[in-house]
């Protein structure tokens, strides 16, 4: 029976469906023995005489798929390809697919919830009544609000749609999308955050967009989302423009080092999720089958 190894930390938790697809292929499958994100030798061990690799997010450089030697597919739980050296796969004769479409509702809608549970102090709240403390805090409506959504694909799009209902006035930055979507204006990054009262990141790239200057051009008092990649946004000058008040609240889904050990705990007006954009059971059941699909297509399967 053929090897698959998978990196991710979790799969098939919530439905046996990806493993049963599996084993009707003949495939044995190989999983993440530390229920964490794996570290390039972890990743080159459980890959030993694997033929397919499902993988999450853990960096997949060319260092690591250079000793990947019996692997002929790498099928990418998930949407983002950033994690991936593809040139280095392909120099390997290694086909690679990704999941673009399964992830985006669950994304979306955590998003939602992060702009609400921000804007009207949830976290704050539920921690103090916890505490034993009824602390009444003052909030602020979603509806009407100007959104700045930097990333206008599969996500940033989800995203506009479920906004709709609370009349927000919408603008969009993207290099690769270049005309105006459905009267969702277009801005330039520093026009952008000049104009936005709350701006949500939805990128895949891993390139710092968002630093000390860009912070400075945000109006006081703003809201910022990250549902993308940690290394878009400088959580330093994050800390310390949350800390003075600059920026009013902040959430955060991923971060440059994960497990997450910084400064930004220390802070109440922040919500911290460990990375869980695609954590809805019925997106991530649909994640993984989708990706076993993958695999099997480009084993000729």
């Amino acid at each position: 029976m053929r090897k698959i190894a998978i990196t991710t930390t979790s799969f098939a938790e919530f439905d046996r469906q990806p493993i049963e697809l599996l084993k009707a292929n003949n495939f044995e499958a190989i999983l993440n023995p530390y229920k964490r994100k794996l570290k390039g030798k972890e990743v080159i061990a459980l890959c030993q005489d694997a033929v397919g690799l499902i993988a999450g997010t853990e960096s997949l450089d060319a260092k690591v798929i250079g000793q990947l030697n019996t692997v002929k597919v790498i099928s990418r739980c998930g949407s983002g390809m950033d994690n991936v050296d593809s040139a280095a796969a392909k120099k390997k004769g290694i086909k690679v697919f990704n999941t673009p479409d399964a992830p985006t509702l669950a994304v979306a809608e955590l998003t939602l919830g992060l702009i609400l549970g921000v804007l009207r102090k949830i976290n704050q709240m539920d921690a103090a009544l916890k505490r034993g403390k009824w602390d009444k805090l003052m909030g602020n409506l979603l509806y009407g609000k100007k959104v700045g959504i930097i990333g206008f694909g599969r996500i940033g799009k989800k995203v506009c749609e479920l906004l709709k209902p609370f009349d927000c006035e919408m603008a969009y930055t993207d290099h690769f999308v270049d005309n105006e979507v459905s009267g969702i204006k277009r801005l330039s990054i520093e026009e952008l955050l000049k104009w936005a009262e709350i701006i949500t990141m939805h990128v895949s790239t891993s390139e710092k967009i968002i630093g000390p200057e860009e912070f400075k051009l945000m109006p006081p008092g703003s809201w910022i989302i990250n549902a993308s990649r940690g290394q878009v946004l400088d959580e330093d000058a994050l800390y310390e423009h949350l800390k003075k008040g600059d920026i009013a609240g902040a959430a955060l889904d991923v971060f440059g080092e994960e497990p997450y050990q910084g400064r930004l705990k220390d802070l109440d007006n922040v919500i911290l999720t460990p990375h869980i954009g695609s954590y809805a059971k019925e997106a991530r059941v649909n994640m993984e089958i989708e990706a076993v699909k993958n695999l099997c297509a480009g084993l000729d399967l």
